[in-house]
């Protein structure tokens, strides 16, 4: 049995989970250590080589190290910060992005669903990322990507936002998969994502994006607003729907403790 259902794991889903807590995958050449920023924004290591997937202004980029390839899932600002592009990009690194990101951004690199490139040395893989089940907010196929990116030999796929449709199904030898999850419409609940990580089988997932107060941590004055959904309890389903699963959950908290 792979999940850990421990209770360090249940205590850290129900009180206060730190950002920026690194984890380490070991891989050929050295080990990859994936470190949680905000909400969908994280950095990856690898043998000197940094990566920063969707980097935000809200999150603490203090702690953020200068990027030599940048990963954008989609165009809304909490994906797509061109401040937090700007202030951790090395001179002339690629950035890969959305043709609807791109568009306000045209120094940037695109990849449609589907399509894959080396970028700073690093095959880039671009996995479609859209809602199949009607209902707002609606993500329409090919304006977003989740991205493959292969590393001393694994696999690490981090999914942009939508439903888990035939391109994520379809993935083969995941070592490490981020997940987003409770979205709205019950499109990505616990137990769909848990069954979506069920057909591809990452040997490690984690989730993000599984707080929904997105606007209130980009300018976080005052109480944050009222829960619309209980967060720990739906994380604890997740990990309940895995139990038996050869899969590793790990939670790496993404968010400030106030808003766990």
């Amino acid at each position: 049995m792979r999940v850990f259902l421990t209770s360090m794991v249940l205590a850290v889903a129900a009180s206060s989970a730190t950002a920026q807590s690194p984890n380490s995958i070991t891989a050929e050449g050295g080990d990859i250590v994936i470190t949680p920023i905000i909400h969908a924004s994280a950095q990856v290591e690898y043998a000197g080589t940094v990566i920063q997937i969707d980097p935000w202004s809200a999150g603490d980029l203090s702690v953020a190290k200068p990027a030599d390839l940048i990963l954008v899932t989609d165009d809304p600002a909490h994906h797509f910060d061109v401040d937090a592009i700007a202030r951790l990009r090395k001179p002339g690194a690629p950035v890969v992005m959305t043709a609807a990101a791109q568009a306000r951004f045209a120094d940037g690199t695109v990849l449609g669903n589907g399509e894959s490139g080396v970028f700073a040395g690093i095959r880039v893989e671009a996995v479609g990322a859209y809602d199949m089940t009607p209902g707002e907010p609606y993500h329409p196929q090919g304006e977003a990507n989740g991205y493959v990116i292969t590393l001393g030999g694994k696999r690490l796929f981090f999914a942009g936002v939508g439903e888990c449709v035939p391109e994520i199904r379809a993935l083969q030898d995941i070592e490490v998969a981020v997940m987003p999850m409770n979205l709205p419409v019950d499109r990505m609940r616990p137990i769909p994502v848990a069954e979506c990580v069920k057909m591809f089988r990452p040997s490690v997932v984690y989730l993000n994006h599984y707080d929904r107060h997105a606007a209130w941590l980009a300018a976080p004055d005052g109480d944050p607003p009222a829960e619309e959904q209980e967060t720990p309890a739906t994380i604890r389903a997740l990990v309940e729907a895995l139990n038996g699963e050869d899969i590793e959950f790990r939670d790496a908290g993404w968010y400030p403790p106030h808003t766990q």
